[in-house]
């Protein structure tokens, strides 16, 4: 077999799937795919819809399947740029994505802890989730927690609607404390009452933030696609603050497309729509200094 060009890069993305409803690996493939990125799913559930209120969900785990694919990508002696994780259902899985971890040391590390939105847990994440994901943060390299996860992490209690930029730079360098040298929290409102995603690169010593207009309706899906832009961004050249500033323009597109056909929120972001944005690798300039 002939080798592929150096410029390839390819991901391993264990997450969900649903068949309905535009979220985890449904959004994740065709986002990637359009920024030139090769999608490896590794499922680690198929779901009919998403869980957030279309009746009663028919579900298969998949728990099982995991580490005979690592398995079969070992004896295969493939390589990824990046191992993303996302929605994990049990302790197990977490573990199942630390092999993977360690099974590809040279693979950019991303992990989206998916355990919570607007001040609570999910259901499904209990302690020992909670405990496992805060384990695979700390192996990872980047990581995209929203509000009400970065607090879950960080043991704090969720009783504020603003965060002032000195309390957010405290978040985010705690989080980075914990192992990532890259974090980015997403959902933020700020005190100055703009709505933003923030973030911070250790390394650098940066901190960045990208306000992002409000729309009064909220998506599935839309953090996974903000994570695939940055995964993409970043594996295609950009640093973080411009791959922080084109997920944010991209899931924003998405939103305000979607927003005005007044489409049943529950089907998600029409992303078939806005996905030719992706390909035209625009110059982005909407980050600012934190």
């Amino acid at each position: 077999m002939s080798a592929e060009p150096s410029c390839f890069r390819r991901v391993a993305a264990i997450h969900d799937i649903s068949g309905f409803g535009r979220c985890s690996l449904t959004v994740i493939i065709p986002t990637l795919s359009a920024m030139g990125v090769q999608v490896c799913p590794v499922p680690t559930a198929v779901l009919s819809t998403h869980t957030g209120g279309l009746g009663e969900v028919v579900m298969r785990d998949l728990t099982d399947y995991i580490l005979p694919t690592l398995s079969h990508y070992k004896a295969l002696d493939l390589s990824f740029d990046a191992i993303y994780t996302g929605f994990l259902g049990s302790e197990t899985q977490i573990g199942h994505c630390l092999e993977f971890f360690q099974a590809f040391p040279g693979s950019l590390k991303v992990v989206d802890p998916v355990m919570g939105d607007h001040g609570k847990a999910y259901r499904t994440c209990g302690q020992g989730i909670q405990d496992r994901m805060a384990e695979l943060v700390s192996a990872a390299d980047i990581i995209t927690p929203n509000l009400t996860e970065a607090c879950i992490l960080l043991k704090l209690k969720y009783d504020f609607s603003s965060v002032t930029h000195s309390h957010a730079k405290s978040m985010l360098a705690r989080l980075s404390e914990m192992g990532p040298s890259k974090v980015i929290i997403t959902g933020v409102q700020l005190a100055t009452g703009e709505m933003a995603n923030i973030g911070y690169d250790r390394e650098a010593g940066a901190y960045w933030y990208v306000p992002c207009d409000y729309v009064p309706v909220s998506y599935p899906g839309t953090g996974d696609i903000y994570a695939s832009v940055l995964v993409g961004s970043l594996l295609t050249g950009d640093s973080l603050s411009m791959a922080m500033g084109r997920a944010t323009s991209f899931v924003e597109i998405a939103i305000k497309t979607t927003f005005s056909y007044g489409t049943d929120p529950h089907y998600g972001v029409m992303l078939e729509s806005a996905l030719p944005w992706l390909t035209h690798k625009e110059i982005v300039k909407n980050f600012n200094i934190l």
